[in-house]
């Protein structure tokens, strides 16, 4: 489903990401570890078109994303850490304009908007403006316009902060129903328990290259994943 080659990305004479490649498959959650400017966002954005990108490729369903980026992004939805919505919306002028840009039909997109806005518990807010809301509820509004066009690749960047406990529930069964019907996720997260538990496969970053992925058991084997990342993290310094 997304499929990065030999990704590098350089911020003047900062090597941001160096030579990275993944392959994230139809039906996979796929967790992106790493601390605070490891490269995880400058790939995630490489990703999904928003950043140029100096060597390497990326494929979305099997599209090249610089030949056709227009139908590469069609097939995605991208989250980043603190989501920037238009305040001077409502919350359901906001999730139409969303539905408008990638042409939902107007029954289908309110039948999404009532089944993903009633399991958030958003439905109630959706008249409020969005300069109302708190970081948590900007959040869900965020993910209901993500899943609202059906797409095959959500990638997501620390999706799990300012929700509440019962919403990141939520969220987790949102996210292995997407890929339980033939989706994937690409997400990266500092809440290594999650990962653990949620994620097939995960990726290590550190100072802009891959140190290891593969399965949740290929990774972290009879350690828990927060050990592997500390002791890889300890090894670099």
């Amino acid at each position: 489903m997304l499929k990065i080659d030999h990704l590098t990305k350089r911020y003047g004479d900062k090597l941001a990401v160096d030579d990275l490649s993944l392959h994230i498959a139809s039906g996979e959650i796929y967790g992106f570890i790493g601390h605070n400017g490891a490269g995880k966002t400058t790939t995630l954005k490489s990703a999904v078109g928003i950043l140029q990108f100096d060597t390497g490729s990326i494929t979305i369903d099997g599209i090249d994303l610089k030949d056709d980026p227009l139908s590469c992004k069609a097939k995605l939805a991208y989250i980043p850490d603190n989501p920037d919505l238009y305040d001077f919306m409502s919350g359901i002028k906001y999730l139409n304009f969303i539905a408008d840009i990638f042409g939902v039909d107007p029954t289908e997109r309110t039948q999404r908007i009532r089944t993903l806005a009633d399991r958030l518990g958003l439905t109630e807010d959706l008249a409020q403006p969005i300069s109302a809301y708190s970081h948590g509820m900007k959040q869900k509004l965020a993910l209901i316009a993500a899943w609202i066009h059906a797409p095959k690749l959500i990638l997501m960047d620390e999706p799990f902060v300012g929700l509440d406990p019962r919403a990141s529930h939520l969220l987790k069964q949102m996210m292995r129903e997407h890929c339980d019907q033939g989706g994937a996720i690409f997400f990266s997260t500092h809440v290594l328990e999650v990962a653990e538990k949620l994620c097939d496969k995960v990726a290590i970053i550190q100072q802009g290259q891959l140190i290891r992925s593969g399965t949740m058991e290929e990774v972290k084997g009879d350690d828990s994943l927060e050990e592997v990342f500390l002791e890889l993290e300890a090894e670099s310094c």
